[in-house]
């Protein structure tokens, strides 16, 4: 009996340390995955500078040429000698001939910059003719910039579309085109988004795209500080964790909308500003041969965001993935735009933009988000203490399970005392020890010795006996007061989680709300003045 019970204290030692031991094993890792992360990301940054350096180099003199013509600071053999010298050393990079043919151009040798033109647009098309358009806005040449906008439409697939076509749709919505090519752009992206919606499931598609974007906000706590009884004593505590933070995800998708939608939008003090921001981003952030490089460091970033925990990190990773796609379709590439504003590198009022014109597709999708999230919470709640289990939903059945948890410690109780008894050699001995006892009268002392040491050995039995059953009546009636100690605090904490979820719930409501204050127009920025203009789709 003795070593029964040294057994089952080791037991809850060796449970109790091997919880702790798991504890320090995730605690490490995750701070190791941390490091990692870190390690990885500055080797990934270095690796790019090495790699791409020379390309950043050429990145640098688009912006410096057209500022160094603005105030005629630089003469114009200088200028023609440093982009020449970038094209030797860039024998594949589109923006190199770009800029001999900016150079040459600002240098009114025409015959120069349409051979430098023909190059770089045979390195990449789409880029050069955005680039240009951008730079014709920037001199107000509205026809070259009409046409070189004409000629960027027409190399487009609404169904593949690369990522730099954001850059456009920045322009567009803080204002930087004027009324004509405005509308342009607009009749454009209506056409799209038409051709598009002709597609069979395109309902559907949209669903999941913003699905996954609405998803992507979901945030990975650990509420097991907030709920100790219940995450110890509950097998279901996995569920109840992932769906109070699926319900968060309300709160976080309704602050990253209040914060798109809250405030002023200040347009840039100039065009040229304006025009120079969004050639800076064209050139630097659109490059398909760092797109490698630039998953791994987005994966690492989100690492060192989740403090190490690889598999959050990972989730969420892999529902915002297609930020990083070489080619979308026009309407995820507005879903981007709108959920990973840090990864598409657009402006707040490009947020706007974009959210604007898919708000009856979020709204779908959030009803659809909210009502998996709903069904996945656990209706019946498993509670377990020892060998003891019971149910509940709200808390409510606690009498009946602490009932039901008495009755059981009684039946556990009974057991154990009555296993808490004199063994057969006990009884045999007393048997043996009266027989030897009468013997005496006619063998002797000896007899009568070996007769009360029979006796006084049972009788010493009997002395352990009821002092175990008195130490197992202790023992059951302090288990049974931590029991219904530890069962009160898990359905009061039942009580509390079941508001909570509820309370984070109905942020819900609040987020159709706000979506349904959207007008389903287009939010442009006015030309540079501090009004907004709003053009129907």
């Amino acid at each position: 009996d003795n070593v029964g019970h040294d057994l089952s204290q080791t037991r809850a030692e060796l449970s109790r340390l091997e919880q702790a031991f798991a504890d320090f094993v995730e605690a490490d890792l995750k701070a190791k995955e941390l490091s990692l992360a870190e390690t990885r990301q500055v080797k990934i940054r270095q690796e790019i500078e090495n790699t791409f350096g020379q390309n950043a180099v050429v990145r640098r003199q688009a912006t410096g040429i057209l500022q160094a013509s603005d105030i005629q600071l630089v003469r114009q053999e200088t200028i023609r000698g440093a982009t020449e010298e970038l094209m030797l050393s860039t024998p594949r990079y589109w923006l190199a001939p770009a800029l001999v043919a900016l150079a040459a151009w600002l240098g009114d040798n025409r015959d120069l910059a349409q051979r430098a033109l023909a190059e770089a647009v045979r390195r990449d098309d789409e880029k050069t003719s955005l680039f240009f358009a951008l730079i014709s806005r920037r001199a107000g040449r509205s026809e070259a910039n009409r046409t070189w906008l004409d000629r960027y439409f027409g190399l487009q697939n609404p169904h593949q579309l690369d990522r730099q076509t954001v850059v456009m749709v920045d322009a567009m919505a803080n204002g930087v085109f004027n009324a004509d090519t405005t509308q342009l752009c607009s009749k454009r992206i209506t056409a799209w988004i038409e051709e598009l919606s002709q597609q069979a499931g395109f309902a559907e598609a949209q669903r999941s795209q913003w699905s996954d974007a609405l998803r992507s906000k979901t945030p990975h706590a650990d509420h097991a500080d907030d709920y100790p009884h219940l995450s110890r004593f509950s097998p279901t505590w996995g569920a109840l964790g992932t769906s109070l933070n699926e319900a968060s995800m309300q709160s976080a998708v309704l602050q990253h909308f209040e914060q798109v939608f809250q405030g002023e939008i200040k347009p840039a003090s100039s065009v040229l500003v304006a025009v120079d921001d969004l050639l800076t981003k064209l050139v630097t952030r659109f490059d398909d041969e760092e797109l490698p490089l630039r998953r791994q460091e987005e994966l690492c970033r989100l690492i060192i965001e989740e403090s190490g925990d690889k598999r959050a990190a990972q989730s969420r990773y892999d529902l915002q993935s297609k930020t990083l796609d070489t080619q979308v379709d026009f309407t995820q590439l507005l879903t981007n735009a709108a959920m990973h504003p840090e990864t598409s590198h657009v402006t707040r009022a490009t947020q706007r933009f974009a959210i604007a014109h898919s708000r009856d597709w979020i709204l779908d999708a959030h009803s659809d988000v909210t009502a998996k999230a709903r069904q996945k919470v656990p209706q019946r709640i498993d509670l377990q203490l020892e060998d003891w289990s019971g149910q509940t939903s709200a808390g409510e059945n606690e009498a009946e399970l602490l009932a039901s948890l008495a009755s059981h410690l009684d039946q556990r109780e009974a057991e154990a005392l009555a296993g808490a008894k004199l063994g057969l050699k006990h009884w045999g001995a007393v048997a043996i020890g009266a027989v030897l006892v009468l013997m005496s009268v006619s063998y002797g002392m000896v007899s009568l010795v070996l007769g009360l040491a029979a006796l006084g050995w049972a009788y010493l039995g009997h002395r352990t006996v009821q002092k175990l059953r008195i130490k197992i009546r202790e023992d059951f009636a302090r288990l049974k007061t931590q029991s219904a100690q530890a069962l009160r605090a898990c359905m009061a904490e039942t009580v509390e989680l079941r508001r909570d979820l509820a309370q984070r719930d109905g942020v819900s409501a609040n987020v159709t709300d706000l979506l349904e204050s959207i007008s389903p127009a287009q939010h442009l920025l006015s030309g540079h003045d501090n009004v907004r203009r709003v053009m129907a789709a």
